[in-house]
């Protein structure tokens, strides 16, 4: 392993190490253990905020300062995608260096937005919350603005750490540490089961049943997340000749899953955002429709179903580009046997990712919501779910691919210094 690849390496865990120290770093003014015994009153509580203290990794129920995560910078991204796809213009600054650099910019400013308001809206929600005691333990006048300031830098820079993950780390920083926050709660989960197995609450079937579910969930991941359709490219001999002593791949590689994890993402942005804003209120009717909305109950695995495979065709409409990739074969003088330079090679190209993604996002809705509906099938909780068990697979893969990328290229480095 070269010293490039482990400062990589040191540099990534470096960041993840941070991201778990500030998840123990309190909003001041508030009684942790009230809150605990408010919103998590069992290990595992199956509801939106128990969702966002699974993805930050305990954070919530000690209110940390980094209790929202990266959340809203998600929420963010999605409201930007959103706005590139209906309008053009913003559409465009995705392909530019410069105008890049202020999509980011914008969409930074949004999520400073959306978390100032999340934040004060879980502040001002916690004074109607009491369990022995009320959970605010300063003046209520103070704790709201010490309460924003304080979440707003957590998620800040827990985005700029995210961003350095990126930049001098392996892998996408944001994946990683919604990644981290998820594998952070695997010795408690652990812990909980063998309580629970040596108290009787859980028996040894269900035990090998759930390992057996989690041990076929996290195959599929692997096989399907390595499945591509490769459709063969041929040049011209002229082509050819120019080029004998470069390598030309002779096929456009199109994965059947081309969002990757982004969708359960969103699609958990999206849904535990308005349970997250409804648990705050002390009407009876909101708490009402938060419980209806509850990850535990059907209607919200219903709407995680449909919205997966919303954002699964969404996001690879965006993120493969058939006109693009016929241009650039044109360019270099490549065509797909059997189909037309140009247009009719950009529609081909569609065809064929759409068949794809229809597949791929049938299978990132099942993955996400079947773990849950064979464990509550079981009569059994347990601490993961689809969602969470397909971030930590798909992330992890993501990261031994930059890894061997890293090692590969480095070789390449050595044999260009070094001669053969």
């Amino acid at each position: 392993m070269n010293k490039q690849l482990t400062n990589r390496i040191f540099f990534t865990l470096l960041g993840i190490f941070a991201f778990r120290v500030l998840a123990y770093v309190g909003v001041p003014g508030v009684d942790a253990e009230i809150i605990k015994s408010i919103f998590f009153p069992r290990e595992g509580s199956s509801n939106a905020l128990g969702m966002l203290n699974m993805f930050s990794g305990g954070a919530v129920e000690r209110f940390s300062i980094i209790s929202l995560g990266i959340m809203p910078y998600i929420t963010a991204s999605i409201v930007m995608e959103l706005v590139a796809a209906t309008f053009p213009a913003i559409g465009k600054l995705k392909k530019e260096r410069d105008g890049m650099i202020k999509y980011m910019q914008i969409i930074r400013y949004a999520t400073i937005f959306i978390t100032v308001i999340q934040a004060a809206g879980v502040a001002i929600g916690l004074q109607s919350f009491t369990s022995g005691g009320s959970a605010i333990t300063i003046e209520m006048s103070k704790f709201v603005p010490i309460a924003v300031i304080s979440m707003l830098a957590g998620t800040m820079l827990l985005l700029w750490i995210g961003e350095q993950i990126t930049k001098h780390g392996i892998g996408q920083g944001v994946s990683l540490i919604i990644f981290a926050g998820i594998v952070s709660g695997i010795p408690t989960a652990i812990a909980s089961s063998i309580e629970n197995l040596n108290t009787g609450q859980l028996n040894i079937l269900a035990v090998i049943a759930i390992l057996f579910i989690i041990l076929v969930t996290v195959l599929t991941i692997v096989f399907v997340e390595l499945g591509e359709r490769r459709i063969p490219i041929s040049y011209s001999r002229k082509i050819v000749m120019q080029n004998q002593n470069k390598r030309i791949m002779n096929y456009v590689p199109v994965k059947i899953n081309l969002s990757g994890v982004i969708p359960p993402i969103f699609a958990s942005a999206v849904l535990t955002f308005p349970q997250t804003i409804l648990r705050a209120s002390s009407n009876p009717t909101l708490l009402a429709i938060s419980d209806f909305l509850s990850p535990n109950g059907y209607f919200f695995q219903i709407l995680m179903f449909l919205f997966v495979i919303f954002f699964a065709y969404f996001y690879a409409s965006i993120t493969f580009n058939a006109k693009d990739i016929s241009e650039n074969l044109k360019k270099q003088g490549g065509f797909i046997p059997g189909v037309r330079p140009g247009a009719s090679t950009a529609e081909f190209l569609n065809e064929t990712a759409s068949r794809l993604t229809f597949f791929g996002a049938i299978y990132l809705a099942i993955i996400t919501t079947l773990p849950w509906v064979l464990v509550q099938l079981l009569g059994v909780s347990f601490f993961f779910g689809g969602t969470s068990v397909l971030i930590v697979v798909q992330v992890a893969l993501d990261t031994m691919r930059r890894i061997e990328a890293q090692i590969y290229m480095s070789k390449y480095e050595t044999l260009s210094a070094i001669g053969l």
